[in-house]
């Protein structure tokens, strides 16, 4: 087509939406070794099956204020997760999540201080799965994320774990694109 066509359609272009405040991420959980990299990792297919689906939305609409809600189907059965926002992205090795992201950042790090891991300087939710392995959490703070610096949410074994320390990394989903 001629130029002038393209020109044309400029205007249009200046009408599409901005980014939207609200985004939704679909994701099946699979090995880290997958082909593909997955949006979503299981670490421990005992409580995270190869499969078993992740929804998260989050809510930045409200000014200074984040909104984050995780729903999960396939999971271990009436089980509860710790799950926080973290500062690093989904790797084969869990550890590469990094620590909990925060909104004041602890200088001495792990973060063990009160005054910085707390659920206010921290997203943190706890997901409960029903029977059928289905659950939904959310929680929300009153900050949102320095842009590119919150890369997952982690799901951790909880209590009881089995096999897994209460603390072990056994879910990761990858936030950033």
């Amino acid at each position: 087509m001629p130029a002038p066509f393209a020109a044309a359609l400029l205007p249009l272009a200046l009408l599409a939406p901005a980014a939207s405040p609200v985004s939704v991420l679909d994701a099946h959980f699979d090995p880290a070794t997958a082909f593909v990299p997955p949006a979503a990792i299981s670490y421990a297919d005992d409580l995270v099956p190869y499969g078993s689906h992740a929804r998260v939305v989050t809510d930045r609409s409200v000014p200074g204020r984040t909104v984050v809600t995780l729903t999960v189907a396939g999971l271990a059965p009436g089980h509860e997760f710790p799950v926080h926002l973290h500062t690093g992205s989904c790797e084969a090795d869990p550890a590469a999540s990094g620590p909990h992201y925060q909104d004041v950042v602890d200088p001495v790090q792990p973060s063990t201080d009160p005054a910085y891991a707390n659920d206010r300087n921290e997203l943190r939710l706890v997901l409960r799965t029903d029977g059928r392995g289905e659950g939904t959490a959310s929680a929300a703070v009153d900050w949102q994320p320095r842009p590119g610096e919150a890369r997952s949410l982690v799901l951790h074994a909880g209590t009881p774990a089995g096999r897994h320390a209460a603390g072990d990394r056994v879910a990761c989903v990858r936030l950033d694109k």
